[in-house]
């Protein structure tokens, strides 16, 4: 093991205090034992940030050159990098962009300089920077698998609890996605560019005024499949009249006849049964798999809509398309929605998760897309930290 002092090393100080997230507790960790490849190694999983002008962000091909900052512990200067659990409080002219520990080891300004890690907070520290230790950093992220995905992940500075850790919770399904905290709305999602670019691929918003359509949009539950949802409810109505859940067969031949009393064409009959039969063909591999009660059925797909508007609000205040009052009030009513819509976490978890399969097909990618849609909903629903384990539902 390499040892501190070989290495420059400067550890935390002790305090009594509580890393944010598990990122910065294994960081904690890793430096606590003194050896820097453990260091580096926690270092290429985390998401590393440095802050630039919002001005200079937005220019086309503008590359910023990395910020300096004194350690104010040691008087040295470093090229300073937060984790995403220590990013400061959200401000309109100033955002974060992400950063490897290969990009600062190829674009080092100063061979005088140390790389300083959550500088100015209880969990800062400094490595040496010098050309031989930044010729290890490269290697550190080949070897790393990088940020996490999949992965529950929360602040624990962030809303735990009341109506703005629900409506947060909301969008938790995307959050475990893209291994990303779940319960923050702060001064970025992901980071600044990667926030526009996801706005703009799939959503197309490149303004406030776009992300304000997108978002009443999915707050109405008008970007789920019209024709699944239909055939939802009229299922629903036949269960309503029989008191109990209709067979396959007498859904199919509900739905021919409600949709035939519209005027509904023939070629949109046949696309009603063809969605009937894969709503039905995904709730017997949820019971299969014990997830979904024998008897158990879902009603509705607004909970893709309402999970990705939350998504959409921290994007947005990622982006600074609307700001943080807007983006909490926004996320408590997109909670309130869900509520009003589902009677638990579990009904409302497994509405997403068929959604989420009913929505981009049967491609060679369904059945690794099912699997994670399970792991998702299993981690959301059985996690003793799980928000959904903690935050009543009504």
């Amino acid at each position: 093991m390499t040892t501190g002092t070989e290495t420059g090393w400067t550890p935390p100080a002790e305090t009594g205090w509580t890393p944010p997230t598990e990122t910065e507790r294994l960081l904690r960790e890793a430096g606590a034992s003194g050896d820097t490849g453990a260091v580096l190694e926690a270092l290429s999983r985390c998401r590393l940030h440095v802050m630039v002008a919002r001005l200079h962000a937005d220019a086309p091909g503008y590359i910023a050159p990395f910020p300096s900052q004194h350690d104010p512990v040691t008087g040295r200067m470093c090229v300073p990098v937060l984790t995403s659990g220590m990013l400061p409080p959200w401000h309109p002219e100033w955002v974060f962009r992400r950063t490897t520990l290969t990009e600062l080891a190829g674009r080092w300004p100063d061979n005088r300089w140390r790389l300083g890690v959550n500088l100015t907070t209880l969990g800062a520290f400094t490595l040496d920077a010098r050309p031989r230790n930044r010729r290890a950093w490269p290697a550190a992220d080949e070897r790393s698998a990088g940020p996490p995905a999949g992965t529950l992940l929360t602040d624990g500075n962030g809303p735990l609890h009341g109506p703005v850790a629900h409506g947060l919770a909301v969008g938790a399904h995307l959050a475990v996605h893209n291994g990303l905290v779940w319960n923050r709305l702060g001064t970025a999602y992901a980071d600044y560019a990667t926030d526009r670019a996801w706005l703009r691929n799939p959503w197309g918003v490149e303004n406030r005024a776009d992300h304000r359509q997108t978002l009443d949009a999915l707050m109405a539950t008008r970007l789920i499949g019209r024709t699944h949802e239909s055939v939802l409810r009229i299922r629903c109505a036949l269960a309503d009249r029989l008191g109990r859940t209709p067979s396959l067969q007498e859904w199919s031949e509900g739905v021919a006849v409600a949709l035939g009393r519209r005027g509904t064409p023939a070629g949109d009959l046949a696309e009603a049964d063809e969605a009937l039969r894969r709503v039905a063909r995904y709730e017997e591999r949820f019971r299969a798999d014990g997830v979904l009660a024998p008897d158990g059925r879902i009603d509705t797909l607004s909970a893709f809509d309402h999970g990705r508007a939350v998504n959409v609000v921290r994007m947005g205040l990622g982006a600074r398309y609307c700001d943080p009052q807007e983006a909490e009030r926004a996320v408590v009513r997109i909670g309130g929605l869900a509520r009003r819509t589902y009677r638990s976490w579990e009904e409302f978890s497994l509405g997403y998760a068929l959604t989420r399969m009913i929505m981009f097909g049967d491609g060679d990618d369904a059945e690794e897309r099912y699997a994670q849609s399970l792991t998702q909903h299993r981690v959301l629903t059985q996690d003793p930290t799980s928000p959904y384990r903690n935050i009543p539902w009504s």
